[in-house]
């Protein structure tokens, strides 16, 4: 499997794990998403928001791509955050609308990728303004990773408040070649 597959793959489980995410979240009220869980973003809604937060980011530099990628149009359109820590919506309803947008884009622009595009040498500049120039391939596979592990926190949050978010593995999305 190409790079470019892995990547499609990887985009795939990350919109079936928010949509896994955001269905158990809502099994909440709104004062037990906001309660204070002493989690590193503080509450559930905190740490869902913080994913959008740095997905709106990060999809925004790669989106500076050479290649263009029209498929982040919906995300180049979307306000840069000020603060990994900023709490863009309230209320889980919008900000699951959020998720949705940016997972579709994601999703799309996945398909479009080529291998020549993840050799690409990103320039960006973090949220304090700090310069730097890495792999596009692998900032995108630190990007998904980055979710990987910000839900395994929300997953234990989730735990914690009484509700189960089931099966989280990857492997189901894997083809399994042997019955191929």
């Amino acid at each position: 499997m190409s790079l470019a597959a892995h990547i499609c793959l990887l985009a795939d489980y990350n919109r079936v794990m928010n949509e896994k995410l955001y269905a158990a979240a809502a099994k909440l009220p709104p004062a037990e998403l906001a309660a204070d869980r002493k989690a590193f973003f503080g509450s559930l809604l905190g740490t869902l928001n913080h994913l959008v937060v740095t997905d709106t980011l990060w999809w925004k530099r790669f989106a500076t791509h050479p290649a263009g990628h029209k498929a982040l149009d919906p995300v180049r359109a979307l306000a840069a955050p000020a603060a990994l820590n900023q709490i863009l919506f309230t209320e889980l309803a919008p900000l699951a609308g959020r998720r949705v947008l940016i997972d579709a884009a994601l999703i799309d622009w996945s398909r479009a990728l080529t291998e020549t595009d993840l050799e690409h040498k990103l320039e960006y500049r973090n949220v304090q303004g700090v310069p730097s120039r890495r792999s596009f391939a692998t900032l995108v596979l630190g990007v998904f990773n980055h979710q990987t592990h910000h839900r395994g926190q929300a997953s234990t949050l989730l735990t914690q408040a009484g509700v189960d978010l089931g099966v989280t593995d990857l492997l189901p999305l894997i083809p399994d070649e042997l019955a191929a």
